[in-house]
């Protein structure tokens, strides 16, 4: 039988509300089977969905479930903000002040609450050379020139992320998102550095996301992913903004922070609606 659970829609990663990016999250999940979860995550056709259970150690504060509209996914940086902000207005109380822990598929992860924007830790991300011959095919699906590529990376923290890093913001930009289609090109992401003294770092683009969309507006586990690899080529030295979504219309602008040998990625986030859902 249907029951009512609370239900919240937030927008991510952008302090214009519907200028970030979409999240429906369902507050009380327990007793929702992966069926029920999946079925609703299809109905609400946004690029995530998101359930928050009861948490199941003395660690974590709640346990997440993230689902696009056709599958389950380990971790996603926009649902952990966005749900986090959620759990928070509902009522929900941190068993460590300053700090939520959330559980999820690729384990705990905190969401700090103390800096100017919430930010979660980003967790741990391998890095390796992105073979040739994938190199070489993306460049042609984008009818990209070769020679704009200045690095081309496998990420995987959770997700996995065939990045390719361009001479600039512009190139980037240029890029034409409807050449390449999911699943054949999953992944596939771009990132290019803007001028010194620009307000932003760098734009990034999730193109041919898993959600099936065109383009993914903005994107916390990409961008924490990039960030993580930046750390590890000893070129993230300083606390900085990436800018993601500018050909879709939308101020998506993702905070990277730098603690130590930690990484924080945060974000705004605005609850459009707060109410219930009958499931």
């Amino acid at each position: 039988m249907a029951q009512t659970r609370r239900f919240y829609q937030v927008d991510v990663f952008s302090t214009d509300p519907t200028l970030g990016n979409g999240l429906a999250v369902v507050r009380d999940a327990e007793g929702l089977t992966t069926e029920q979860m999946q079925r609703f995550a299809a109905w609400t056709n946004l690029a995530e969905t998101t359930f928050i259970l009861p948490p199941e150690d003395d660690v974590a504060d709640y346990k997440l479930r993230i689902f696009t509209p056709g599958r389950e996914m380990k971790f996603a940086g926009h649902p952990t903000l966005g749900s986090c902000a959620a759990w928070l207005a509902s009522g929900g109380a941190a068993r460590c002040a300053g700090v939520v822990v959330q559980d999820c598929a690729i384990g705990h992860v905190e969401i700090d609450q103390t800096g100017a924007v919430p930010g979660f830790v980003a967790p741990p991300t391998s890095a390796a050379p992105m073979p040739q011959a994938d190199r070489d095919r993306y460049a042609r699906a984008l009818e990209l020139d070769p020679d704009l590529i200045t690095n081309a990376v496998v990420l995987d923290n959770g997700p996995v992320w065939n990045l390719l890093e361009l001479t600039s913001a512009e190139a980037a930009l240029a890029v034409d998102a409807t050449r390449v289609t999911w699943p054949e090109f999953q992944g596939l992401s771009l990132l290019g550095a803007y001028p010194d003294g620009h307000d932003f770092a760098y734009e990034s683009r999730n193109i041919a996301p898993s959600s099936g969309m065109l383009e993914d507006p903005i994107t916390g586990s990409l961008n924490a992913a990039i960030a993580r690899w930046l750390q590890a080529e000893g070129r993230l030295t300083r606390d900085l903004t990436i800018s993601q979504g500018t050909n879709m219309g939308r101020t998506g602008r993702v905070h990277v922070r730098v603690e130590g040998d930690r990484v924080l990625v945060g974000g705004h986030s605005n609850i459009l609606i707060a109410g219930t859902v009958r499931l």
